[in-house]
């Protein structure tokens, strides 16, 4: 049984996803404040996190950074807040979804079915060792199963989708491909965002693994058509 922690100080909105949830065969656990929300992680083992962006204590998209330091599991952001900066930043430091309040609890419940699935066909398309766990392109090491990333033997943290986006495009080199087919082949759904949140992506990755962001060697952009690894 798939555990769903929900990280949520309104109770009846909780109350209400545990019992949708429960219903279509998920274990839940809720928690009130990112404080309990990081201890639970921490203490026990989760498949998915449904988390407000308006806590009590601690920002959500704190929350998140935090979650995206220690794990890789689906994070699903909820906020009344629909502006679009919201959903960027939030699908900017990882989240994999971002679902405006209101919203009704079979969207919900889809929504969490199809990331796990697709998680789980992220795993095994990028987890299988057919041509080696590990690619080395110059000083740059991507060791497939662990889902690390090294740069001249130094070890650099990539969110969940930053590692997935950087290992499709190593897996194609010199490849052109836009930037609203990399959503689509990276997130795979409707996020409730856009291509541009590729955009956002490509610099956090440069940031990491380049030795000049403004100069590229690994992830060059091609004007006018999108972004290509460099061999």
């Amino acid at each position: 049984m798939k555990r769903i922690l929900i990280v949520e100080d309104d109770q009846s909105i909780a109350n209400l996803q545990r019992d949708y949830l429960e219903l279509s065969g998920y274990s839940v656990k809720m928690v009130n404040n990112g404080t309990d929300g990081l201890r639970a992680l921490k203490e026990e083992a989760f498949e998915l996190v449904i988390l407000d962006i308006m806590l009590p204590d601690i920002d959500g998209f704190e929350v998140l950074k935090t979650i995206r330091e220690q794990d890789d599991i689906p994070v699903l952001l909820v906020s009344a807040r629909a502006e679009e900066i919201y959903k960027v930043n939030g699908l900017g430091l990882g989240a994999d979804d971002y679902i405006t309040k209101p919203f009704s609890s079979g969207e919900l419940v889809a929504r969490v079915s199809a990331h796990l699935k697709k998680f789980e066909r992220m795993k095994e398309r990028f987890g299988k060792g057919t041509e080696g766990s590990t690619i080395q392109i110059r000083g740059l090491e991507l060791q497939k199963e662990a889902r690390r990333v090294f740069v001249n033997g130094n070890e650099v943290i990539l969110a969940q989708k930053e590692f997935d986006l950087l290992l499709f495009l190593v897996q194609y080199p010199n490849r052109v491909f836009g930037k609203e087919e990399l959503f689509e082949r990276i997130w795979g759904m409707d996020a409730m965002s856009d291509a541009s949140t590729v955009t956002v992506h490509i610099a956090r990755i440069r940031e990491k693994i380049e030795e000049t962001p403004s100069k590229p060697q690994y992830i060059g952009t091609v004007w006018g058509s999108g972004y290509r690894f460099i061999v």
